[in-house]
Order: structure tokens, then sequence, then C-alpha cells
């Protein structure tokens, strides 16, 4: 029987071999490292300017250059490695991959474990982001570049006029929410964007929710779970009773929702401002960044809403290098200020917020911006993706659509037991092994 998972697997008990023999023939040869010759490696990413980050690496590293190469993100960036893996040529010595995407380039055996490398950095991350690059293993498939924890953004004014304050808790958010709502009815908190599975995800990982995990030999699947329901509930809730939008996010006539002042919260991520500048530019000094609410305020947590990596493909020759630049880059400060004001990402190290001190434009005067950030980054909980992320957010799309569109609670928490069984479907159908 075809088993896709045997990749992963190896990565977490025999894959170890594989890299160490990988790595010790890549040593013995004249390219590893050990010649005295300078070494040139190729870096895919999309994070704009990042050939100017990798300027400064290069000006002190002149044996081991650098080369970025400018892709699209998401999908396409990991079809184009995929190919050329399969082809067993044209793929980069470095990677940026978000953090969905590891499970599938491991399981195609296209991103290298570098824990031997990398490992002592782990410290440095808070375990929501290192966890994204282990999943769970002993295995390291890159380092933690970028994170997005979720966070909430209010119109302060709206708020001041209705006599309330930040809410500390999801059950604040949903009073806040109808008392808004009752005292304006063109006025909403928020929407539930069914077209936004990344968010949601974040969401039910603060709850508590790891989708997909590893158990032995086989992925197991864990969508329906009582946190996600939970979560699916809440929010079916709101819609049902008409306090929050259903509309999807990211259109026109959110854009002018967000900026005329008729949807005047938004539960998102720490690079919402940039967002927020471009759709809400007439409210710029009226939106004040909080913490995320929560479900038990005595415990604080958050989920991601994005994110990525830096890996070392499989197929470099300079793995110890590449692993060099790769730990550089993302927890040396002087690329942690280049990746925050030249690449214009949230680093994902613990120390972002030490060399984080001006706020972004649109936060010009909430000098606590990155703060809250950091502290809300260090609260992030663990959460596995699983190899078959693009099925179960397109499941997501069309359950949660419907969902959305009937504004009956019930039909929320149903979504999640359509989502999971596809999910499942589809790892069986493509030769994984599933836990029941």
């Amino acid at each position: 029987m075809k088993t896709k998972i045997a990749p992963f697997v190896a990565a977490l008990t025999l894959f170890a071999v594989t890299a160490c023999s990988s790595s010790s023939d890549s040593d013995s040869d004249s390219s590893s490292g050990e010649a005295s010759g300078p070494v040139s490696l190729t870096y895919w990413s999309w994070a704009p300017n990042m050939d100017k980050v990798v300027e400064a690496w290069n000006a002190k590293n002149p044996n081991i250059k650098v080369t970025v190469n400018k892709q699209d993100g998401g999908d396409p960036a990991v079809t184009k490695l995929l190919t050329a893996i399969k082809a067993g040529s044209g793929a980069p010595d470095i990677m940026q991959a978000e953090y969905q995407k590891i499970p599938t380039l491991v399981s195609a055996d296209a991103i290298a474990d570098i824990a031997g490398e990398v490992g002592s950095l782990k410290s440095k991350f808070p375990e929501g982001s290192w966890n994204g690059v282990t999943l769970g293993s002993e295995a390291v498939y890159g380092v933690p570049q970028d994170s997005g924890p979720l966070m909430f953004f209010y119109r302060s004014d709206i708020f001041d006029k209705n006599g309330l304050q930040a809410p500390k808790t999801w059950d604040d958010y949903a009073a806040a929410a109808e008392k808004i709502h009752k005292a304006d009815p063109k006025q909403y908190l928020g929407t539930f964007s069914a077209t936004d599975a990344g968010l949601f995800a974040g969401l039910a990982q603060q709850a508590g929710a790891s989708w997909w995990g590893v158990n032995g030999d086989a992925w197991s699947v864990n969508i329906d779970d009582a946190a996600t329901q939970k979560v699916a509930s809440y929010w079916g809730g709101l819609v049902e009773k008409g306090v929050v939008d259903n509309k999807p996010m990211y259109t026109p006539e959110w854009n002018a929702a967000l900026n005329d002042g008729t949807q005047v919260g938004w539960v998102s991520a720490v690079w919402a401002p940039g967002v927020l500048e471009g759709s809400a530019k007439d409210t710029k000094g009226k939106w004040t960044a909080a913490p995320m609410p929560q479900w038990d305020a005595a415990a604080p947590a958050t989920g991601n809403w994005g994110g990525s990596a830096t890996s070392v493909t499989t197929q470099s020759k300079y793995k110890k290098q590449a692993a060099q630049f790769v730990s550089w880059l993302n927890s040396d400060p002087e690329a942690l200020k280049l990746l925050a004001g030249t690449a214009n990402v949230y680093p994902a190290a613990t120390d972002a917020a030490a060399v984080l001190t001006t706020p972004p434009a649109f936060f010009s005067g909430q000098a606590d911006f990155y703060t809250i950030a950091a502290d809300a980054a260090k609260t992030t909980k663990p959460f596995t993706y699983g190899p078959n992320v693009n099925v179960a957010y397109s499941a997501f799309n069309d359950a949660f659509g419907k969902a959305a569109e009937s504004k009956k609670a019930a039909a929320f928490t149903g979504a999640l037991t359509t989502i999971q069984k596809t999910t499942v479907d589809d790892l069986k159908n493509t030769g994984f092994t599933v836990a029941q």
C-alpha cells in the first residue's frame, strides 16, 4: 500500500539517519564549507526587500555569499520547489516556507532536518513558533522567521462613546458587540469571514486546538474537536444573533466598512496596521491595539495568523553554511532590525521587542504596540499543520460559506464535521496512514 507518510515518519524517527548521512557526504565534499574557496547560496523568498537584508550578511561573510531570488508566496512557491526537487535540480539552498506548508515539504523530502546546526536556538523563540518548525518532533526543519500573533484592534472613539473598554474575555467581546450594534444598527464590532480559514485556525489554536498530529506512523486529524467546536459555536451564535456581520474580509465592501466606521473592530494579527493604513486611511489615530480577548483571563493565550520559517532544502550541497545564514537571519539583532524595518515582517524571535522601539505609522500614538505584540507572541499555543492544509482550507471555505449564509449557529458546528471528514478522506485517498 502506498504510504506517503513514510518520508514524514522518517523525519521523526528514521530520517535523522538519512540526514546525518547526507550531511556527512556533504561535509566530506570540497564544497561543504571545508574548502578554501567561497560558497554561493541561493535563497527563495517573497518578503519585500529581502535582498537588502541579505546585503548585510554578504558584507560580513565574503566566503558564504547569499543571492536572493524573489518568488511568489504561498502555493506557487511550494509547487515550484517541489517540481525542482522532483527533477533533481534547480532547487535553492534556502527556502522561505510558511509554517502551514512545512508538513507538505517534509513529506516530499524537500527540506532538511538541521537540528544539529540550529537546535540550540530553541530558547530564542516562543514555543508556539518553534513547534511550527519541529512538528512536535526532535527534528528541526528550519528557523522561525516571522510570526503573526493574533491581537485585537478597535476604534477607541466608538468604545469611549459607548462607555466600553477593550474586552478582556470573549464574553466581554460579545457584550461589546451587542451594545455597539444596538446603539447604531449600522455598526458592527467585527465580521465572520468564511474565506479566511487561516484566521479561524488561529482562533481554534488560541482555544487549545491542534488540527493535525503524528501518532506513531500515522497522521491524526482533530478539526472537529471540542476546542474548535467551542470557537465555531461562539461565532455562529454572534452571527445568528446579528451582532457581528457575516461578510468576507478583503473585499471592497469590507474596506469601505473599516474606513466609514461601520466596522469598528478587527480580530487580526500583528501585521494589521499595514492593512488598516491602506483600507481605513481616514480613521488614522482612532484605532487602538489590544491583547486578544481570552477564554480564560487567568491563562492568556493566542494563536497565529500567518508566519513563515527559513528552511534548508535537501538538495543543498552546503547545509552547514546555509544553516549559518538561516541562524543569523532570524536571531542576530542586526538582522532582526532589518527584517522588521526593511523586509516589513514581524520577527518571530523573542528578542524582536528589544529592536522594535517605534510603533507602526498607523499606530504612531501607541508607544506600547510592540510590547503588546511581544507579550502575545509569548503566549502562542502550539499548533501542528498537516500535509493537506489546502484541502482542509478549501473545505472550510465551502462549509463555512454555507453556514455564514444561513446565519444559524448549528450550521457552524456542523461545518466542522464536514471539514473533518473531507480532510481524513483526502489523506487516505492520497496514500497517507490515518490514525482512527
